[in-house]
C-alpha cells in the first residue's frame, strides 16, 4: 500500500498533496467526502453522513465508496471506518414515501425502524392511520416535513411519491448553432431518474442549459426562482436564445413587474417579502399548476422558502449550484427538500475538457503599516475583521496589479462600500453596488462585457449569476468573512472560456497576521476541494 491517503478511525481522511495519485484520489473522494482544511502538504477531508448519503442518492454504493478508500489508502482502512460507511449508506432507503391512489403512505422495509422513528412525537405529528407493522398513512401536506424529521433523526426516506405533471406547455431547445454538451445531458438524465434533486456544476459549465434542457424534457410550466432581478433576466435572455420560447410566454415577477406566464421568473426577494407579518406574493406558487420548479444558486436559497418548499413537494424541483455549501449549515434542508444530489461534475474534469477557462489562484500578503497594526490590535472583536479587510495599504496593491495586466477585462471586488468608493477614484474607475438601479446595473456590465470598460469595482451582488465571459482577472480585496461559497462564485466569475484565450487568474488580497488571514484560509477550502491550489505572493515583491 503506497497510496496518498490516511484513512482514520474518527472518519477523517489525510490527502498527501505532492503524491503522484493526489488528483485522482481527490477526484474519487469529492463524491462522499468533505474537505475541512487544506494547507500546503496535507489536506483533512471529513466523511459525513449526508456526504454518504448524498453520494448513494448519486447511484454511488458502499463498496464504490469503500472501494476508492481502500485504493488508495498508504495504509489498511480501520475496520470501524469500513463498518460506519457500509452501515450509514444503508440507512437510505429504509423508509420510503409512496403514493397509495390519493393517499401517501410511509412504508418500511424494516419495520423496527419503522416502528422506532413513529415513535418520535414530531413524527407521530404527521401520520394519519396505521395500515400494518410496515406501512402508516402520511397527512397530505407532511411530505416535505417527514423528509426533514427523519434526516435528522437519521433515517432518510426516499421519496418515490411521484410529481403531478402540471399544466403541458411545450418547450423545445433550439440548437440549431449549439448542442447540450455531455455532461450537461447526464445531468438532465440523472435529474429525471432521480425524479428532484440538485445538479452540481460549476460557474460557466452552463447549468442554465440544464435547467432549460430539463424544462424541454418536462414540457410544463415552470417556476424559475432566482438570486435578483438581474440574474432573472439573464435566464429570459438565455431561454429566448435557446429554446421555442416566446416573449409572450416568459412572464417576470420580481420588485418592478409582477407577470404570470407559461415559464415564470421570481426572485428569491419578492418571494419573502413580507407585509404585516405575512407572505405577501404566496399566491405566486400555486397562480399555475407548475409542473416544475427550478432554484437558481440554491445554496442561498433563502430560510423561508424552505418552509415555502416543504408545501411544494408534489411538483419536480430541481436546484443548480455551483457547491452544495451552506454557511448556514442547512444542507440537510437541501438533501431533504429540494432533492439529493443527482449530479456533480467536478471542476478540474470540466477545465480538462476545455469547457471552462483554466484559473490561477493567488493569495498577496500585505503587511500593515506600524499605526494601522496598532489600531487593529486595540480594536474589539468585532471591528477586526473591518479594519484588517479594508486596510489603505491594499489600495496600493490593487493599483499595481491593475496596471500588471493591463488591458485585461478586470474585476475590483469587495464586501465595504467605503472601501468600493475609494477604489474607484484611485482606479478611475465605474462602481456597481447594491444601491445602483437595474437599469444602471445591466448597461455597466454590457459595457464591460464589451470590453469599453475595462474595470469595474463591484460589490457582492456581483458574486451570483451575473454572465460576464471575457473577464480574466478578479482582485478579491474583502469578503463575506470566511465564507467558502463567496469564493467559489468569485472565481466563476471568470471561468467562462475566454474568445482572447488568456487564462484567469484570481487574486485576493489578505492583511498579514490578522483574521483577514485566518478567513482567507476557510475561504480556500472549497477551491482547494476542487484542486485549485492558492500560491502566496508578497505585496513587496509584487509592487517591485
Amino acid at each position: 500500500m503506497t497510496g496518498p491517503l490516511i484513512v482514520q478511525s474518527d472518519r477523517t481522511v489525510l490527502l498527501e498533496v505532492a503524491h503522484p495519485q493526489a488528483e485522482d484520489a481527490r477526484h474519487d473522494l469529492s463524491v462522499f467526502a468533505e474537505l475541512e482544511r487544506a494547507p500546503e502538504h496535507v489536506h483533512t477531508y471529513r466523511i459525513t453522513r449526508l456526504g454518504l448519503w448524498n453520494a448513494r442518492a448519486a447511484g454511488h454504493t458502499a463498496d464504490d465508496m469503500l472501494g476508492t478508500l481502500e485504493k488508495y489508502s498508504k495504509f489498511p482502512v480501520p475496520q470501524s471506518v469500513t463498518v460506519d460507511v457500509a452501515e450509514t449508506v444503508a440507512r437510505y432507503g429504509r423508509i420510503v414515501i409512496e403514493r397509495d391512489g390519493e393517499t401517501l403512505v410511509l412504508r418500511g422495509t424494516d419495520d423496527a425502524v419503522l416502528r422506532e422513528v413513529t415513535r418520535v412525537k414530531k413524527i407521530g405529528e404527521l401520520l394519519g392511520i396505521r395500515r400494518s407493522d410496515t406501512v402508516w398513512e402520511l397527512l397530505p401536506w407532511a411530505r416535505g416535513e417527514i423528509k426533514q424529521q427523519l434526516v435528522k433523526l437519521g433515517w432518510p426516506a426516499e421519496d418515490h411519491a411521484g410529481y403531478t405533471p402540471g399544466t403541458p406547455h411545450a418547450i423545445e431547445l433550439d440548437q440549431t448553432d449549439w448542442q447540450l454538451r455531455g455532461y450537461q445531458q447526464q445531468a438532465i438524465d440523472e435529474f429525471f431518474s432521480g425524479g428532484s434533486g440538485v445538479v452540481v456544476l460549476p460557474c460557466g459549465a452552463g447549468k442554465t442549459l440544464v435547467g432549460a434542457g430539463a424544462m424541454a424534457a418536462a414540457g410544463t410550466t415552470t417556476l424559475i426562482l432566482v438570486t435578483n432581478t438581474v440574474s432573472a433576466r439573464q435566464w429570459r435572455d438565455e431561454l429566448l436564445k435557446r429554446t421555442s420560447l416566446t416573449e409572450d410566454e416568459i412572464g417576470e415577477y420580481s420588485g418592478s413587474v409582477k407577470e404570470v406566464k407559461p415559464v415564470t421568473i421570481a426572485t428569491y426577494q419578492i418571494l419573502t417579502a413580507r407585509r404585516a407579518g405575512k407572505y405577501t406574493h404566496l399566491s405566486l406558487l400555486d397562480a399555475l399548476d407548475w409542473g416544475l420548479v427550478v432554484y437558481d444558486e440554491v445554496h442561498l436559497l433563502p430560510a423561508p422558502v424552505f418552509k415555502l418548499t416543504a408545501e411544494l413537494q408534489a411538483r419536480r424541483r430541481l436546484g443548480l449550484t455551483a457547491t452544495l455549501v451552506r454557511e448556514d449549515g442547512r444542507e440537510g434542508d437541501v438533501f431533504s427538500l429540494i432533492g439529493p444530489k443527482r449530479f456533480d461534475a467536478p471542476w478540474k474534469e470540466i477545465e480538462a475538457q476545455g469547457y471552462i477557462s483554466p484559473a490561477s489562484c493567488f493569495e498577496v500578503r500585505v503587511d500593515l503599516p506600524q499605526q494601522d497594526r496598532l489600531e487593529y490590535a486595540a480594536a474589539p472583536d468585532d471591528e477586526r475583521y473591518r479594519l484588517a479587510a479594508t486596510a489603505p495599504a491594499k489600495l496600493d496593491v490593487v493599483k499595481h496589479l491593475v496596471e500588471r495586466h493591463e488591458g485585461e477585462q478586470i474585476l475590483v471586488i469587495g464586501q465595504y462600500l467605503d472601501q468600493l468608493d475609494q477604489l474607484a477614484e484611485v482606479l478611475d474607475a465605474p462602481t456597481l453596488t447594491g444601491a445602483t438601479p437595474i437599469d444602471e446595473r445591466e448597461r455597466l456590465f454590457q459595457a464591460f462585457r464589451t470590453g469599453e470598460i475595462k474595470v469595474l469595482v463591484v460589490s457582492k451582488v456581483a458574486n451570483f449569476s451575473v454572465d460576464l465571459p471575457e473577464a480574466t482577472v478578479a482582485v478579491q480585496v474583502s469578503g463575506s468573512f470566511g465564507s467558502r461559497q463567496e469564493e467559489a462564485q468569485r472565481l466563476g466569475r471568470l471561468l467562462r472560456p475566454k474568445k482572447s484565450g488568456l487564462p484567469a487568474s484570481f487574486y485576493t488580497l489578505v492583511s498579514r497576521d490578522t483574521v483577514d488571514q485566518d478567513f482567507a484560509q476557510n475561504r480556500q477550502r472549497f477551491l482547494a476541494e476542487q484542486g485549485y491550489s492558492y500560491t502566496i505572493l508578497d505585496s513587496p515583491v509584487l509592487a517591485a
